[in-house]
Order: structure tokens, then sequence, then C-alpha cells
């Protein structure tokens, strides 16, 4: 078994490792693969290309083998059961880059596409430390769950931890001389059902929905560039740590 079928194989999406090999695609290209790649070799199903563009931002990220099995969830390929919706109570993230509309006027989409891949791959390698779950990469932002599918007592110190560790990136890429990056980042900290999203297929999404996830994206919405914004709950929760 190739690295590109063990990489497979550990999400669960096993059964496309002939059209990987058959289209020549060995283990250092898998970083210049994007969602029109992944449709030509046949990956069909909206849930699974995200699966593997979200592993190959970590890939990208040089997180490590324990880093990046934290922040992907595996698919469990033997079942085309839906799971129950489980109530959990969740620390939400959302953050974005800013000022991509700009650049988008500035450079060329190849390179724009860069930069936001660069900038997933900062907010990957910011959250995998603390065992941040990236739920999706939204165009040119993400939004992540602490406290699923594994829980910790500090779950939304983890989720600040994570969002300053992401301005502190941004940051010395800046000092780095690159093109300026900056975020805006909302947290909340609530309630939530975690259920899928589709009907029932391998393909359907776990997703997390309730008041929570809509008050991070209003708090990333009101932020300004570089600011991380806490809901009140997660603030209580974070106290002075």
């Amino acid at each position: 078994m190739n690295d590109v079928e063990q990489w497979l194989q550990g999400l669960g999406l096993g059964v496309y490792a002939q059209a990987f090999a058959e289209q020549g695609i060995e283990f250092d290209l898998l970083g210049e693969l994007g969602d029109d790649d992944l449709k030509v070799l046949g990956v069909a199903a909206l849930g699974h290309r995200k699966r593997l563009l979200r592993s190959i931002a970590a890939l990208n990220s040089g997180a490590s083998p324990s880093q990046l099995a934290a922040s992907v969830e595996p698919v469990a390929a033997a079942s085309t059961a839906p799971r129950d919706a489980e109530r959990r109570h969740l620390t939400v993230m959302f953050c974005d880059m800013v000022g991509s509309t700009a650049l988008s006027g500035r450079l060329d989409p190849e390179d724009l596409q860069q930069l936001i891949r660069g900038y997933h791959e900062i907010v990957a390698l910011a959250v995998a430390p603390y065992e941040g779950h990236v739920a999706q990469f939204l165009g040119d932002g993400a939004l992540v769950y602490f406290g699923y599918p594994q829980a910790h007592e500090d779950d939304a110190a983890r989720a600040v931890r994570s969002a300053l560790g992401i301005v502190k990136a941004l940051d010395a890429r800046r000092a780095r001389g690159d093109i300026e990056l900056q975020t805006r980042i909302g947290v909340a900290t609530g309630l939530v059902v975690i259920g899928e999203i589709g009907t029932g297929t391998a393909a359907a999404e776990r997703s997390a929905s309730g008041k929570t996830p809509n008050l991070a994206a209003r708090l990333q919405a009101r932020a300004q560039p570089g600011e991380i914004v806490l809901a009140d709950d997660t603030r209580k929760l974070v106290g002075d740590t």
C-alpha cells in the first residue's frame, strides 16, 4: 500500500485509491489538488471532496499525523446509516480573511487561490494543537468546532488560544514581507445539535446547528481587521486564562 492509498484509507475514502493511481497522483502532488481536480478524479460527493480538501490543507500546513487526525474526522466508509443527532456544549469559531475582494482585483486568480490556501493552512496549523475540528473551509473563511468530536473542560480557552495563534501567524507573515493578510474572528459557546446534513448517505456532513454558530458568525462580521470578538458566555468561561 503506497502513501496516497494509506492517506485515503485513513480518511475512510480508500475507494478512490485506484482513480488517484490511474491519474498518477503521488503523495508530493496532494498539496496542489483543488476542488476541480477532485471532480476529475471522480470524487462526485461534495462531502467527500470537502474532507479531502480539509485534509490537504492540514497536510500543507505541516501538521503531524496525530494533529491531522485531530482536525479531520474520517468517514465511516462501511456505514451508510444516518447517525442520531446529539446535543453538545460547543465553542464555535468563525474566521475569515480580510480584503479578499480587493485582492481579487489586484492578483491573478491562481495567485489569489494560493493566498487563500495559505490562509487556510495557517488556520489548520493554529487549531490542530488544541484539537479544534475544522468543520468547513468556506471560501476565504473557516468554521471550527472546539468540543467536537472530542470534548475538553477548557474548550473555550482552546478556541481563544487558537484564534490568537492565527493572528500571531499572520503578523509574522507580514513581518517577513509577504502580502499583508488580516483576519476577523468571532467565538461563541453554547448548546448545539450535531447532526447530518443530507439523506443518510456516507457523503452526509455532520454539522452544528442552533444559536451558537449563528452568534459566532455575527460576532465575526462585527469584528475589525485583526480583532477577535468573544461572546459573553465564552468570555466568562475563559476568565483571565
